[in-house]
């Protein structure tokens, strides 16, 4: 399936939903820390409700060390300054993606480090700064999911 990847995740709530979202679409994720909260959360707890035990987390101490292990798998960063439209990609089984924390995105120099065939972006009005953590993570993992054809079996 796809990995989820969180850098530095702020708000325990979005991350509750992720995953829950992630138990619910067999993908993975993955917290680069630091978080912005403790996994003991109530308000994490509370949005992703009884589903963590449902869920594959993986935590890691440092960018560096979650970048490795995705090292020889395609990685997308999802960012408003993505330079391709997340619909028009031809995702396969195995996908990481990665996204930034809630306040300011995925950091430069990390974006930067990702080819801009693979900086990928949600389309919005001009006026817009910016989606909701979940709501991008829901919409880019059901494309990627759609476009397996939700596994053929779903």
């Amino acid at each position: 399936m796809f990995d989820v990847i969180l850098f530095h995740p702020e708000i325990p709530s979005n991350t509750g939903n992720i995953i829950r979202l992630c138990a619910n679409t067999g993908a993975s994720l993955h917290l680069v820390k630091p978080l912005g909260f403790t996994l003991e959360d109530r308000l994490l707890r509370r949005a992703g409700l009884d589903y963590r035990e449902y869920a594959v987390i993986a935590v890691h101490e440092t960018w560096a060390a979650c970048a490795d292990r995705f090292k020889n798998r395609r990685l997308f960063a999802v960012s408003t300054k993505g330079a391709q439209r997340y619909d028009r990609i031809d995702y396969a089984e195995g996908d990481a993606f990665l996204f930034g924390p809630e306040s300011c995105g995925v950091p430069a120099e990390i974006l930067g480090s990702v080819s801009e065939q693979r900086r990928i972006r949600l389309p919005m009005i001009p006026e817009s700064r910016s989606l909701n953590l979940s709501n991008t993570v829901a919409v880019v993992i059901y494309e990627a999911w759609r476009r397996l054809e939700f596994g053929k079996g779903v």
